[in-house]
């Protein structure tokens, strides 16, 4: 290999992994300031919100109908859609109810399915033997459990919405680009508009609601995936699965600082157990498979 092919290799990785590191801080610190206003609208409305502004920004920004979507991308830019969608808004009927840190610990282990796809070692189940120990730790399943039932399943269905997102997301960045984020978020703000209209109607234009919403749109959806998008280009799955692996302690942290949420000790342990799961599996899964090579 050319010394300037792997110079170039190298500058793609170092790029792609800070666009998910800075992802990560906008996203959940994004979330935090989401959640400051789910008294207002509601989480549903907050999701709508977000996203409904999202795809308005994306799409003056990158104007995606100056070029035609290839023939076949249609039906996977819908899915990437629907799944960005819905996961959004799972996540944040999660955030009413349950501490970020906590949420987003649950969530996390759909992108780390992804990680584990090409598992065949008994050593590489070991580390999905800390996430499902982490989960028993933090689902309801004691009397004194101090966690939502119901905000802990809409987790576990944002996790789904995750790994099934990654799958169509790298589809489609390889195929439509930079733009699949904006068709993709437009897909999203026809499915969770309607909803989030349904229950916070008309003070969804509120100036003063619209002004904040923009700022969430910016930090939690327009600028990390787009981010996100730019990564997948560059990063093999393991390692995007690896650094996302920091989601939850970022997400606690942004909790603590904005909204004062303290977690249990044992809530943390949880966390690190699904954080060490995730990071362990893409570091020595044995088969380390870029994300096109997830199931489709």
């Amino acid at each position: 290999m050319d010394r300037h092919d792997g110079q170039d290799g190298d500058r793609a990785a170092l790029l792609g992994a800070g666009a998910v590191l800075a992802s990560l801080i906008s996203v959940n610190f994004g979330a935090a300031f989401a959640k400051t206003i789910f008294p207002l609208l509601g989480a549903a409305g907050v999701a709508a919100l977000r996203i409904s502004l999202a795809a308005v920004l994306l799409w003056l920004l990158r104007r995606p109908w100056r070029w035609s979507v290839p023939v076949g991308a249609g039906w996977w830019l819908a899915g990437y859609g629907a799944t960005l969608g819905l996961m959004n808004l799972c996540i944040y009927l999660a955030f009413e109810r349950i501490p970020l840190g906590v949420a987003i610990a649950i969530e996390v282990v759909g992108p780390l399915a992804v990680v584990l796809f090409g598992a065949r070692r008994p050593r590489d189940f070991c580390w999905l033997a800390a996430a499902v120990a982490g989960l028993l730790l933090l689902l309801p399943l004691r009397s004194d459990a101090p966690l939502d039932p119901v905000g802990v399943a809409f987790a576990c269905a944002a996790g789904l919405c995750w790994a099934l997102y990654i799958v169509a997301g790298k589809r489609v960045s390889g195929v439509v680009g930079g733009d699949a984020v904006a068709w993709g978020m437009l897909a999203a703000a026809i499915l969770v508009l309607p909803l989030g209209v349904a229950h916070a109607g008309a003070a969804l234009l509120s100036p003063g609601v619209l002004l904040v919403g923009l700022v969430i749109a910016i930090l939690s959806s327009a600028l990390p995936y787009s981010l996100e998008m730019e990564a997948m280009r560059r990063l093999p799955a393991h390692v995007f699965g690896l650094l996302v692996s920091a989601s939850p302690a970022v997400g606690a942290l942004a909790g603590f600082i904005i909204l004062d949420e303290r977690l249990t000790p044992l809530q943390w342990i949880a966390i690190l157990c699904v954080m060490a799961a995730s990071a362990g599996s893409a570091l020595t899964v044995g088969h380390k498979p870029a994300i096109e090579d997830a199931p489709q």
